[in-house]
């Protein structure tokens, strides 16, 4: 099941809304977890089981760890609590890529190749990972003290709003309002318009975009026209933020209508002036996990200049990594690790005297260049489409429609908007949760068009999934 689905929106959500309310505050976590259990068993049935058991494991392990007087102990214990939630990961997420090129190697040396059925890949296990992991370390570290109910530690794991793809939420962060919150009905009505501006940037711009995507990056990449590759990957660059940043916006929403406070994982991107400050402002809780959990357990930059360009390097080496399974996603990884260590060697300093705007085109070219990699389906098809971007020459293309040049528009008008002064009060006022009579009556009236629009959207289209939610 996912957000952007009428099943979801009219069936779904309504009931649980309608449940969750009436029940005593006391019983709302159960209520909670009851709804979050189908919701995932909806989608991925097979795993609900494997979940549940991965959750009590690593809870009574950490639990075993907060009973230890001896340092030695508990960081053993830390540290097997973390080789579990990341075994899971190995296995479901990357055994099929390590038999392949296992495989692969072994064809060259004309030796037999080894006997494997295709692992089946849980949704959402890369976030839950992260989120055990958070738990783990945060309890470890003292930063947050360990739940005294299973459930609600489950809860904290499978909570439906956020499971699938994120943001990740810090367990420390999360972990009074998992006791005790309170959703006032102002949280309810703020909480439904941030989650309508996310299912209508998912639905209303991000899946029209995908259409024309998906059919150039299905074509015979060799014979495609300059035009339409450049066409493609800025309708990519574009579908994906208004994708990702739409499902963070729903997540956010119905967290805030029934009391949770998720932090914000996306900030203007596009508006970026290095590629440093577009991963401060792209998928902030994946920066902020990889800087708490491995950069700065790596050293940071407490040490040598070389060690800091080294622990930055791995960093970026392993967040493409876990984006996917395939060597592209790991090129990309490190196609981002070299920006940022030029970005600390000279690159801020050259963006700086150029200035704002040259910054932000030049910026902006650098993360289109990147996602070639992260949509191709393999690295002899971005050469294929680099190669299609820069020969410059006629070919093969597609018919765009005029509603697609309008959703592109829009797109690129909404994602550099924030760079005019008027734009950015704008959106201020948009997200501004201090509503006036005036705004709130305002409000409703466009959230109530962009939600019939979706619905009718969604009716038309059919299922279209997250982006994210193969990671």
């Amino acid at each position: 099941m996912v957000f952007s689905s009428n099943i979801f929106l009219l069936f779904f959500l309504p009931i649980f809304l309608a449940v969750y309310f009436v029940t005593p505050a006391r019983f709302r976590n159960y209520s909670l977890l009851f709804f979050s259990l189908v919701f995932y068993a909806f989608g991925a049935p097979d795993f609900i089981f494997l979940l549940i058991a991965s959750c009590v494991l690593n809870y009574f392990i950490v639990r075993w760890m907060v009973s230890m007087t001896s340092p030695r102990k508990k960081k053993l214990l830390c540290a097997l609590s973390v080789a579990v939630a990341l075994s899971l990961l190995l296995y479901f997420k990357y055994a099929n890529f390590f038999v392949d090129n296992i495989n692969g190697l072994l064809g060259l040396l004309h030796l037999q190749p080894v006997q494997w059925t295709k692992v089946l890949l849980p949704i959402g296990i890369s976030f839950f990972t992260f989120q055990s992991i958070t738990y783990t370390i945060d309890v470890y570290r003292g930063t947050a003290k360990a739940s005294n109910k299973l459930t609600d530690y489950v809860l904290y794991i499978i909570m439906f709003p956020q499971l699938i793809a994120g943001p990740i939420v810090r367990y420390s962060s999360v972990a009074q309002q998992l006791i005790e919150r309170q959703a006032t009905a102002e949280d309810r009505v703020v909480g439904f318009y941030r989650f309508v501006i996310g299912l209508s940037k998912k639905v209303l711009i991000s899946n029209i975009l995908a259409l024309s995507v998906d059919q150039i990056f299905n074509m015979n990449l060799n014979g495609l026209s300059s035009m339409t590759a450049w066409v493609g990957i800025l309708s990519y660059t574009l579908q994906i933020y208004f994708d990702f940043s739409g499902y963070s916006d729903m997540a956010i929403g119905l967290g805030k209508m029934i009391g949770f406070r998720f932090p914000e994982n996306f900030n203007d991107p596009y508006t970026s002036q290095s590629i440093s400050e577009f991963w401060r402002r792209w998928h902030i809780t994946l920066g902020g996990f990889m800087k708490e959990y491995l950069y700065i357990p790596l050293g940071g930059n407490r040490r040598s200049e070389y060690r800091t360009y080294l622990n930055l390097f791995i960093v970026f080496l392993c967040s493409g990594f876990w984006h996917g399974a395939a060597w592209n996603f790991v090129l990309w990884g490190i196609f981002h690790g070299l920006f940022i260590l030029m970005d600390k060697a000279f690159m801020l300093n050259v963006l700086k005297r150029i200035g704002k705007i040259p910054a932000v085109i030049l910026t902006f070219f650098v993360v289109n260049m990147g996602w070639v990699l992260f949509r191709a389906e393999s690295i002899s098809d971005a050469a294929s489409f680099y190669q299609a971007l820069f020969a410059f020459r006629s070919g093969a293309t597609v018919e765009f429609t005029s509603h697609f040049w309008f959703i592109l528009a829009i797109a690129l008008v909404f994602s550099f908007i924030t760079l005019l002064p008027q734009g950015q009060r704008l959106q201020d006022k948009v997200f501004d949760e201090s509503y006036t009579k005036k705004r709130t009556h305002l409000m409703f009236v466009i959230v109530v068009v962009l939600f019939i629009l979706s619905v009718g959207s969604l009716l038309v289209t059919g299922f279209n999934p997250f982006i994210y939610f193969r990671f």
